[in-house]
């Protein structure tokens, strides 16, 4: 749970270290203050190898390893910025948490932690991570049996399967008799491609009619049926049919795509989206339970 803020947390220390340099940090919490003194007097339990304390606040091997791991996880981040050695843990170690620390005790010390907005921030937060942790504690031992992946596969196998797309080129003209004409020049073995050229009125003739790669829906339902028709093999052309901006011709030049992948290649994914709607039921759920028990008021003549 603890590592859902950790990436806000660093924000904050980036931002900060920005505002204050190396040798400035001693100034911000200089000797007797009124932080340090509460910070001494009540101490929490320390759980975890402690590896440096900043007047007496432990910091543990625990807490720099979630964050190092959290900054490594960060999305496209650089090799050169990843914490992969212990040198460069000791680095984030005294670069970033002794100065996050001496930050905090400085905040202590200036009382911000009673400012209205800092209060009701921390509610906040609190409030986000006990919902995140409840989630995480309700759906923590939901499992998905073999038996329902191998049957969610087979019920499903034609939807699993991947997009088929099929290059295509077209023809397009005003009339039928237009059409029925340059479907004779396709018979006799005149080329598809230059007939568009010279014929069609489509955007793409002065590309030979050619569409690239589409999958079923990008046009209208009777070029669909006829572009992904099963008897339409590769280099062959359609008859002629009627659609929105005039009489079509298609020619199919080649197909990729519409396989299904085997159950083993398929497996992880079946089980995590599995795994996936389990957990939103149960938690669907349990928000049902608790509704049915609550006391909901909604307001909502106060609501502009």
């Amino acid at each position: 749970m603890k590592r859902n803020v950790i990436p806000i947390i660093i924000f904050f220390v980036f931002l900060s270290l920005a505002l204050c340099g190396c040798d400035k940090i001693q100034a911000l919490f200089p000797k007797g203050t009124a932080a340090k003194q509460a910070i001494t007097q009540a101490q929490p339990v320390v759980q975890g190898k402690i590896i440096a304390r900043v007047n007496n606040i432990p910091i543990t091997l625990e807490d720099l390893n979630q964050e190092v791991e959290a900054v490594n996880a960060i999305p496209d981040i650089k090799p050169e910025a990843k914490i992969n050695t212990r040198d460069k843990k000791l680095n984030y170690l005294k670069n970033e948490l002794v100065r996050r620390a001496l930050l905090y005790q400085a905040a202590l010390d200036r009382g911000l932690e009673k400012k209205d907005e800092v209060v009701r921030a921390l509610e906040k937060t609190k409030e986000d991570l006990l919902v995140v942790e409840l989630v995480r504690e309700e759906t923590a031992k939901i499992e998905v049996s073999s038996a329902e992946v191998e049957d969610y596969y087979n019920k499903f196998k034609e939807q699993l399967k991947e997009p088929e797309e099929r290059q295509v080129r077209e023809i397009i003209v005003s009339t039928e008799a237009e059409a029925k004409d340059i479907l004779i020049e396709l018979l006799k073995g005149s080329d598809f491609a230059e007939l568009s050229r010279q014929r069609s009125k489509a955007p793409t003739a002065n590309n030979g009619g050619d569409l690239g790669f589409i999958a079923r829906g990008k046009k209208f339902a009777q070029f669909d049926e006829f572009a992904f028709s099963e008897s339409l093999e590769p280099g062959r052309y359609s008859n002629i049919f009627k659609g929105p901006e005039g009489y079509y011709i298609i020619k199919l030049e080649t197909k990729r795509g519409g396989k299904l992948r085997s159950l083993s290649e398929m497996w992880e994914d079946i089980k995590r989206g599995l795994t996936f709607l389990k957990q939103q039921q149960r938690i669907e759920d349990l928000i049902s339970k608790l509704s049915q028990q609550a006391k909901i008021e909604i307001y909502e003549g106060e609501i502009k």
